[in-house]
């Protein structure tokens, strides 16, 4: 079984990308199923309800998230309507929208998702690794397909969690940082890792934001406005093919596509 996971999609020229760019790649390597993170996907930061529908209608099958899933308050009214909309399940158990999502297949298997945030330069939710175990165990009554976005700042934070849940889990890929790493790997035990899955969206900027406000508020530590980049669209994230009846991933490939004339 053939999984692509989705790097961070930032704003309308991601979704271009995810447009234009994901059904060629789905036919060419046999894709059975697509997660895509999309904590980015409206306007940059946070998303709509119209958003989400857009890419549900792109045949993504589970959407994931982080800490900027609640940068437009709208979100708190609509969350709840999509069972595939993540947000990170270490948010208290108070917090709008579900961590963990399990998918039925015509095969009359399941995959399940965990959406998981760190902690290492972020907000001091639930801890990450308790939040992962206790999930986990609920999704294995159905399946041992199970796939981890740990949305996270720290590499070291994500690496840890690769090693405490490898052969608990098919992969734990990793999101937020949006440069996609060269670190990825089969563990031990059989779970599929990579620190960064990448960016989705304009790639002359700074990860997905015009460079000269960035570099503007690197000279002045001014606030300024955060404009979306527009040129030279990708798609990244990467391909992890598992044994359906193990759980055990076999293989990951990462994937970088440019969108052309972009």
């Amino acid at each position: 079984m053939k999984i692509l996971f989705i790097g961070d999609i930032i704003g309308s020229p991601g979704r271009e990308a995810v447009r234009e760019l994901l059904p060629p790649l789905v036919a060419k390597k046999k894709i059975d199923f697509v997660i895509a993170n999309c904590e980015n996907v409206a306007a940059g930061f946070g998303v709509t309800r119209k958003v989400v529908e857009e890419l549900f209608k792109y045949n993504i099958d589970v959407l994931t998230s982080g800490n900027h899933i609640w940068n437009k308050r709208e979100v708190l009214e609509f969350i709840g309507d999509f069972d595939r909309l993540l947000r990170p399940a270490n948010y208290p158990s108070t917090t709008p929208g579900a961590g963990t999502v399990l998918v039925p297949l015509k095969t009359g298997e399941y995959i399940g998702v965990l959406n998981l945030a760190g902690r290492i330069f972020m907000q001091p939710i639930d801890c990450p690794f308790i939040t992962a175990k206790n999930k986990i165990a609920e999704l294995r009554e159905k399946t041992k397909i199970i796939v981890v976005d740990m949305h996270a700042e720290a590499t070291s934070e994500k690496k840890a969690l690769g090693w405490y849940l490898d052969g608990d889990v098919s992969a734990v890929l990793g999101t937020h940082t949006h440069v996609q790493t060269a670190d990825e790997e089969i563990l031990p035990q059989g779970t599929a890792y990579i620190s960064d899955a990448g960016m989705t969206g304009p790639f002359d900027s700074v990860i997905g934001i015009k460079k000269e406000a960035i570099i503007e508020r690197f000279l002045t530590q001014m606030p300024n406005k955060f404009d979306l980049a527009k040129d030279d669209i990708r798609m990244q994230g990467v391909i992890v093919d598992i044994d359906a009846e193990s759980g055990k991933a076999k293989s990951i490939e990462r994937v970088s596509v440019k969108l052309k004339n972009s």
